[in-house]
């Protein structure tokens, strides 16, 4: 098998107008290509409350994982490290706050984002469910 690198696996919910222009956001300060992405809609799967952040054998959740998304991106580490001194409870019920009324707040869309020709390959399909 040969060794090819792995990138970090954002999994978010495709219809949710918040998460999708934060995925925009992410695609336009990871010139490199660090992260590539997959909609939970396109599996069976229950509503998505929070973004998940997949390295190798690790899963971030929440905070943990919008954290560790900025400590990826070269100009956002110092936001990371401020963001960090937070305890995660209350980084957690910020979180929370916001993904439980995301929909209020920003609407969502009846079908998942189409990636341009552009960021294609940086969208993948989730494993199947089994």
């Amino acid at each position: 098998m040969p060794n090819t690198p792995t990138h970090p696996v954002i999994l978010f919910d495709g219809v949710c107008n918040l998460c999708n222009a934060a995925v925009q956001w992410i695609i336009r300060h990871d010139p490199a290509g660090i992260f590539h992405f997959a909609s939970l809609q396109s599996q069976n799967v229950h509503r998505l409350e929070s973004i998940v952040l997949i390295e190798g054998k690790r899963e971030y959740r929440r905070s943990a994982a919008f954290l560790r998304i900025l400590h990826r991106l070269p100009k956002y580490r110092w936001l990371a490290a401020i963001g960090a001194v937070i305890p995660p409870p209350i980084r957690d019920w910020i979180y929370d706050l916001i993904a439980q009324r995301r929909y209020i707040w920003f609407g969502k869309t009846d079908a998942c984002m189409v990636p341009t020709p552009d960021i294609a390959a940086r969208f993948i399909d989730p494993p199947a469910e089994a």
